[in-house]
């Protein structure tokens, strides 16, 4: 194994970081109870990318970094090694030439993996190096036809059809007795139904599957980067034994038909710890169930991976840095505040603090920080815990979310008491959020002696980079966009967009990536806090002070070739 020194230098010397930014890596990896290599605690720290370590990590070891984005794999090289062997090992082989296989791994250095592979496909092997985040996408994206690919869904269903599991009646679930469903419910075919639907979910990347019953038939939704997008269509037969299977899984009363419930399936998918939160509808017919997928191995993407831009990025760095405070993420439902507040525990959580969090529910753990949640037969709410927590001796405290004014309160007493605290409001824009804590009956001293900054987030779909291109926009609809009428006329504006493609299936999009509106308090701000001003005003004087707004920011990305004038137009201006 390389020292640290040594593989420090590399990122010293290759431009990634400084020598004062690899001395705080190596301050921080000494503090570490277990011990990370020093690549790995960089890119914690957010000084460099996982792909920078693993291009110096091939460097080090002499083998060729390759980026699998921008490659793609015949299905006659893919037939060279299994996808179990695959996923095993974490390869994933790219090209053939005569008898060498060119293979993508997590650990090139990994003999036994090369030795089986080289003796199952009879090949040599010359081993590469990648990212695990693309080589387990690569293998998700090539070698999905075997488990989720419509024919395989459709091989699924017809084993359903032919099987001998019958109704009693067309009335749906009523036919059937608590005993016969879960009979059903084990069922082989019912199984892989329903195993179907969720590898389908976990290969598509899918954050919701909605399981909808209608008059005829039972429909099948999967929601993908934001859209919902029909997936398939079951027979109605399907509907009693499919749906008791996903309540058994998910630890619900299967008699309970009348009634909603939540539960929470914990499963592995693939090799990798995925929770499902499950929630069922009474519905005219029958129950409808929704499905969170949560990928427990992604808790967080990293601060520097949000989509921050620069100016942004440093200035709420600086404002997470402090001691004490009240710090804001606002935004609609399915926004990414959840996931912006993760990556903003992960980055200060250290030994030397102390941090507490109270959620509803707790979507992933977080190893160092104590984590509750919120229980109201418990009496375990909000401001029970916040109360709680201020008696054990905090750094800094998380609150999924403020609801009330009680909250509000013990959460301002806690930020003037020396305390950082972070938490989320649903409102449109940072400025909203004075008002909601107005609206709220928090006085508005206590607001502007304890909110420190309020950041606003989207998320906007990013342009497939297999099928971008670029292409001039009509003027008018950068009007909408309000750039500058002068630099229309000077400048020759060209944005990009996908033209869609097998890898996007079609819809010219994949992933999405963060807008962001960071409101800091300043003392002019502060002034109009005090004297209850409008968010207007709110709004005008935080531009003037430097504040970039979500329509800036989604400009900026389009400009950078990111996201669409459409994909902004959509979620920006028409929300």
């Amino acid at each position: 194994m390389q020292s640290a020194s040594t593989v420090g230098e590399i990122f010293v010397t290759t431009g990634l970081i400084t020598e004062e930014q690899l001395q705080l890596a190596i301050d921080k990896q000494m503090q570490l109870k277990t011990p990370e290599k020093i690549g790995s605690v960089l890119v914690s720290l957010g000084f460099i990318t996982e792909r920078d370590q693993v291009r110096c990590l091939g460097e080090q070891w002499n083998v060729t970094y390759v980026d699998l984005t921008d490659i793609t794999i015949g299905q006659q090289v893919l037939r060279r090694v299994s996808q179990e062997l695959a996923r095993r090992f974490k390869v994933v082989p790219i090209k053939l030439e005569e008898n060498k296989l060119f293979l993508a791994m997590k650990n090139p250095l990994d003999i036994f993996a090369i030795d089986e592979i080289r003796l199952i496909s009879g090949l040599e092997v010359e081993p590469l190096i990648a990212t695990e985040e693309d080589i387990l996408g690569a293998i998700a994206n090539n070698y999905r036809q075997e488990y989720s690919s419509t024919e395989a869904m459709s091989e699924a269903v017809k084993e359903f059809e032919e099987s001998t599991i019958t109704i009693t009646d067309g009335s749906g679930d009523d036919g059937y007795s608590i005993e016969q469903l879960k009979e059903l419910s084990g069922e082989a075919p019912v199984v892989r139904l329903s195993n179907m639907i969720i590898s389908r979910a976990v290969a598509d990347k899918v954050s919701d599957i909605h399981i909808e019953p209608a008059k005829d038939v039972l429909r099948i939704r999967y929601r993908t980067d934001g859209i919902l997008h029909d997936g398939m269509v079951l027979p109605k037969r399907a509907q009693s034994s499919l749906i008791s299977r996903f309540k058994i899984m998910a630890d619900m009363d299967i008699s309970e038909k009348r009634s909603p419930q939540d539960g929470r399936i914990s499963a592995t998918v693939d090799g990798k710890p995925y929770d499902f939160r499950v929630s069922t509808l009474p519905a005219v017919y029958g129950e409808k169930i929704v499905m969170r997928v949560l990928d427990k191995s992604n808790i967080s993407v990293g601060l520097s991976k949000l989509g921050l831009l620069p100016y942004t990025f440093d200035i709420f760095e600086s404002l997470i840095s402090r001691t004490y405070g009240i710090i804001l993420v606002t935004g609609p439902t399915g926004s990414g505040k959840s996931t912006t507040l993760y990556s903003v525990l992960s980055k200060l959580n250290s030994p030397e603090k102390n941090i507490l969090t109270i959620e509803d529910p707790v979507e992933y753990e977080l190893a160092g920080i104590t984590q509750s949640m919120v229980n109201t037969k418990a009496n375990m709410t909000f401001a029970s815990a916040l109360r709680s927590f201020l008696r054990q001796d905090p750094n800094i405290i998380m609150v999924g979310e403020i609801r009330d004014a009680e909250t509000a309160l013990i959460a301002i007493e806690a930020a003037l008491t020396g305390h950082l605290v972070l938490s989320t409001l649903h409102t449109n824009d940072a400025p909203g959020s004075i008002a909601r804590l107005l609206d709220m009956g928090v006085e508005s001293f206590l607001i502007a002696s304890s909110v420190a900054g309020v950041l606003a987030q989207r998320l906007l779909r990013t342009i497939c980079p297999k099928c971008k291109e670029p292409y001039t926009p009509p003027r008018d609809a950068i009007k909408r966009l309000g750039m500058s009428l002068d630099l229309l006329e000077k400048t020759e504006i060209t944005f990009y967009r996908g033209r869609g493609c097998d890898y996007c299936n079609g819809s010219g999009y994949k992933g999405r990536v963060g807008v962001y509106e960071l409101m800091t308090v300043t003392d002019k701000v502060r002034e109009l806090i005090l004297a209850r001003a409008s968010s207007y005003a709110i709004r005008e004087a935080a531009v003037e002070a430097g504040m970039r707004t979500l329509r800036d920011d989604a400009m900026e990305k389009i400009l950078l070739g990111m996201t669409t004038l459409e994909e902004s137009l959509r979620v920006i201006y028409a929300g």
